[in-house]
């Protein structure tokens, strides 16, 4: 099990992005979360087997026919225990 915090740049905000990674997400079984910054990026946290995440991630740097992904930024961080889904954050 791995999670990793990722910053999503790029014409990703207004374009329906959050719900394409929400969707994608529940593809690949992930957990986590999905949430617009103030900054015009959007935040990945996801959590899953590392298969998973890294398909995940994979699909994700591709974007929705709306959205434009200029740059992805990722790191490890802790797992968090008991998390069951993946939702969008507001």
């Amino acid at each position: 099990m791995e999670r990793y915090l990722v910053k999503v740049c790029g014409r990703v905000q207004g374009v329906g992005f959050r719900y394409f990674v929400q969707y994608t997400a529940v593809s690949y079984d992930v957990t986590g979360y999905v949430q617009n910054c103030e900054d015009g990026t959007v935040k990945i946290e996801v959590q899953g087997k590392a298969f998973a995440v890294d398909e995940f991630l994979s699909k994700i740097r591709n974007g929705n026919r709306f959205a434009r992904v200029e740059d992805m930024v990722s790191r490890k961080i802790e797992v968090v225990d008991g998390e069951k889904k993946f939702r969008v954050k507001y």
